[in-house]
């Protein structure tokens, strides 16, 4: 509609111009007068869409990926798995060769899977078989220990793909380790909270369960050494080191090794403080230890695992990479998001949480770089919640929001390599519950392992976020990951490509693909909360189906939900899911 009458005629006289003209002009005025005032008080705001009058507002995400090259590409191990030692305390340990647990942790393979954690450094090795079966009285532990034999004569069958021992334990057996592990829990919560450890005693027949879980379920075993033992001159006292060295060697496990967890806390914890310098003559002297054992001699080494870099760590770290840092094969240390004793639902949907990692993977490259260029570095021992935890929050569905987030900023990052803490059993910060039941990030873990190459890719977005006003940082709610499709996926021919997205957004987001994805067809997992309890929901649902082990034990079907070709990606208001864009003949994922 086009105004014809002029101000000045239109104020002068009301018979020069119509009524709805005259309407028209006021409204104008109002207008100019709204944004005069706006501008003086230095609001740049844009105005309020006023929902009354039947507009609504919309957002369209334009997307775009670079297909000619990729900007990282992380180990075929990236994410990988760590079994806390407090399986020999609580009796776990004995339950490695469940076929359950086997086929869950075959989901997640190729990985590491690091031994290590808290008790590392009080873990004692004795080359003994079984010293401890007839100790004790009636009681879970009594009958676990008397009933393990017969377990291994009558049910253990051998896998036909690698010829494992596989377990079918009986219900009762899983019920009396169930309340064992729950009066043992009580005692390692006392321990944690205190920082006083009791010492741990591996076994030669502990040891084997340990690498035939490993073994079986194809994952190459990291073993952390306790680095306590210390002589009067505070050098490492290698005596328990050399002698489960020599064990491993003489029944030629494939292991790699590490030295010592959280060095930076051995004061509080033991009253004698190791500083970086040591620590790196300590992991000189086990590579020597190392060298002259041939099934050992070009085994990997991975250290110092230290904890969060603060001012006092990253001293620590310095000291290390001074003196050792040519001599590992790869940085490492830990992180952890939030105190699990206070922690709340909806603070895993905090923004300024999901970045806090990014600030910590800075402090760690530019004292790498410093003294080896180039150096891999790995997240060891990442934890949603500190305590071990909190039930129903750390183990559920809202928890994943953080850590397929660690995965995509950690990869685009130039992180080589993340370590899950924990696998089974440890806390609540598990993948897998006492029940041998996967948990949401399991679940999410397992289409990461499906879906995603070891090749990252670079993300062009349009209309995803707001300029920020001075003084103001907008942090992104809706983030998207892209990477080459995994080339062991043979659903899904080479050149094809996987997007993540997480929205944390209230509100569903349009997404319509551009560049080299449009037109292209989808195929959509997306990830949502199944039952009533919602965020804090234990179970999930994959496109509307509930994920669940199949009845004779198997993992199920992963079905996609195919999307027609152009069609603009709907995603609804906090989830998470992958898409993958199929025959993009991207060239940066055609070859390996």
């Amino acid at each position: 509609m086009r105004v014809l009458c002029a101000f000045p005629e239109a104020m002068s006289s009301s018979s020069s111009c119509p009524p709805s003209c005259l309407a028209l002009v006021a409204l104008f005025l109002a207008l100019l007068l709204h944004l005069s005032l706006s501008f003086q008080a230095g609001d740049r705001r844009p105005l309020p869409v006023d929902r009354a009058t039947g507009l609504k507002e919309k957002t369209l995400i334009l997307l775009d990926v670079s297909t000619k090259n990729p900007v990282r590409t992380v180990n075929e191990n990236f994410l990988s798995l760590q079994l806390d030692p407090s399986i020999i305390h609580d009796g776990w340990l004995d339950f490695l060769s469940s076929k359950r647990l086997v086929t869950l942790a075959r989901g997640l393979s190729p990985a590491f899977l690091r031994f290590g954690g808290k008790r590392t450094d009080f873990l004692q090795f004795q080359n003994l078989r079984n010293p401890a079966k007839s100790r004790g009285g009636p009681g879970p532990d009594y009958y676990l220990k008397n009933y393990e034999d017969d377990i291994v004569r009558s049910d253990v069958a051998l896998d036909k793909q690698k010829g494992c021992k596989i377990a079918q334990h009986p219900d009762i057996m899983l019920e009396l380790q169930r309340e064992k592990a729950a009066q043992m829990h009580l005692v390692l919560l006392k321990e944690q909270f205190s920082n006083t450890y009791s010492n741990l005693i591996l076994t030669a027949r502990s040891l084997d369960k340990l690498y035939n879980f490993a073994d079986c379920s194809g994952l190459h075993l990291i073993f952390a050494l306790n680095a306590l033992r210390r002589n009067p001159n505070n050098s490492w006292n290698s005596s328990s080191a050399l002698s489960l060295l020599k064990y491993s060697a003489s029944k030629k496990y494939n292991i790699s090794w590490e030295l010592g967890n959280e060095p930076n806390n051995y004061r509080s914890m033991h009253g004698r403080a190791v500083n970086g310098s040591q620590l790196g003559k300590d992991y000189i002297q086990l590579k020597r230890l190392l060298q002259p054992i041939r099934i050992y001699s070009r085994a990997s080494l991975y250290g110092p695992n230290i904890g969060r870099p603060r001012k006092n760590v990253i001293a620590l770290l310095d000291g290390f990479m001074k003196v050792a840092g040519s001599t590992v094969d790869a940085v490492t240390w830990q992180h952890c998001y939030i105190d699990g004793r206070v922690v709340k639902v909806m603070d895993f949907l905090k923004t300024r949480l999901l970045d806090t990692l990014s600030d910590q993977i800075r402090k760690i490259q530019k004292v790498v770089n410093t003294y080896t260029p180039g150096k891999k570095i790995w997240l060891e021992g990442v934890v949603t919640t500190s305590a071990g935890g909190t039930n129903n929050l750390s183990d559920s569905y809202a928890a994943g929001f953080l850590w397929l987030n660690t995965l995509g900023m950690l990869a685009n990052q130039g992180i080589d390599v993340v370590i899950r803490h924990s696998f089974f059993d440890h806390g609540y910060n598990h993948l897998v519950d006492q029940n041998f039941n996967p948990l949401p990030d399991y679940w999410l873990s397992l289409l990461y392992k499906r879906l995603i190459g070891p090749k990252v890719l670079a993300v062009h977005v349009a209309g995803l976020q707001r300029k920020p006003r001075p003084g103001r940082v907008i942090r992104d709610k809706l983030r998207i990951y892209a990477h080459c499709t995994n080339h062991h996926n043979h659903n899904y021919v080479r050149g094809s490509i996987t997007l993540f997205i997480i929205n944390l957004h209230r509100s569903r987001k349009k997404i319509k693909l551009a560049g080299t994805l449009r037109d292209k067809l989808v195929h959509q997992y997306l990830l949502q909360p199944y039952g009533q309890e919602g965020l804090k929901s234990r179970s999930v649902q994959l496109n509307g189906q509930p994920l669940m082990m199949v009845d004779d034990g198997t993992l199920p079907e992963l079905k996609p939900r195919p999307l027609r070709a152009g069609r603009t990606l709907v995603i609804p208001p906090v989830t998470m899911g992958f898409y993958v864009v199929k025959n993009v003949n991207a060239l940066a994922c055609r070859y390996r």
